[in-house]
């Protein structure tokens, strides 16, 4: 275990330093009074756990692949930018654009999020890339969606689980909303909105729990409610356009 006190580093010194100790095969790196720096395990890979205290800066994780990283904290813009494998851990609320062509690994996030999560998000190969969120997100959440899964929770009881223009040119993938239903104006003419069924619920449950056991919630009390369950409505929904 190696521990860093970030205070006043550059950003460059410190992916530097963090870079060498996950090379080097640490199995733990704790970050300590982080305060903006960016790319924070960017294109690394290993099994190395990274707990950040502080607000780590935008694209915190992007390209990564197979790091644990946990923010005791908010996070900034970006994260998990094109994340390949791995998982991240949020005790707190993320800015915009978070999960952006993500194609694999997971994503936890315990309050609220920005604009334009999930964008382009995608499956490669045998790779499923999931996000959950414990609040809600903004506008144009799932966009261009093309493969994974993302959930959203609600658990602070919004009147509005999703921002408007949700799943607009969704095409692949799924979105699932803790909510008895959603206004078909906030949704995205690609997408087809109906009520999970047992089996859908069996299917995220392994990341509610996951989300329970990091949170610290109930998982009963929050699997104990309906989930509005959204996905594209075909594979090509601007075809015709080009035909």
């Amino acid at each position: 275990m190696k521990t860093i006190d970030a205070k006043d580093m550059h950003y460059k010194d410190l992916n530097e330093m963090i870079k060498e100790l996950v090379n080097s095969g640490e199995d733990v790196i704790n970050l300590k009074n982080v305060n903006g720096q960016r790319y924070i395990g960017d294109n690394l890979n290993g099994s190395t756990k990274i707990n950040i205290e502080g607000t780590p800066g935008n694209d915190l994780a992007a390209f990564m692949d197979g790091l644990t990283i946990e923010v005791f904290g908010n996070g900034q813009d970006a994260i998990g930018n094109t994340m390949n494998d791995g998982s991240i851990i949020v005790h707190g609320h993320v800015g915009d654009v978070v999960g952006y062509g993500m194609r694999g690994g997971s994503m936890y996030i315990k309050s609220d999020a920005g604009y334009r999560v999930g964008i382009h998000m995608k499956q490669y190969n045998d790779k499923v890339p999931v996000v959950v969120i414990g609040g809600t997100p903004g506008d144009f959440f799932g966009e261009y969606m093309a493969g994974g899964c993302m959930i959203v929770l609600n658990l602070s009881n919004k009147k509005d689980i999703v921002g408007e223009y949700c799943g607009t040119g969704m095409h692949g993938g799924v979105i699932y909303l803790r909510c008895n239903d959603v206004e078909d104006y906030k949704l995205g003419k690609e997408v087809i909105k109906e009520e999970a069924t047992e089996d859908d619920l069996k299917e995220i449950s392994k990341y509610i729990k996951n989300f329970s056991s990091y949170f610290k919630y109930d998982y009963d009390k929050i699997m104990n409610h309906k989930f509005i369950k959204l996905h594209p409505a075909g594979h090509r929904p601007y075809g015709k356009l080009y035909a």
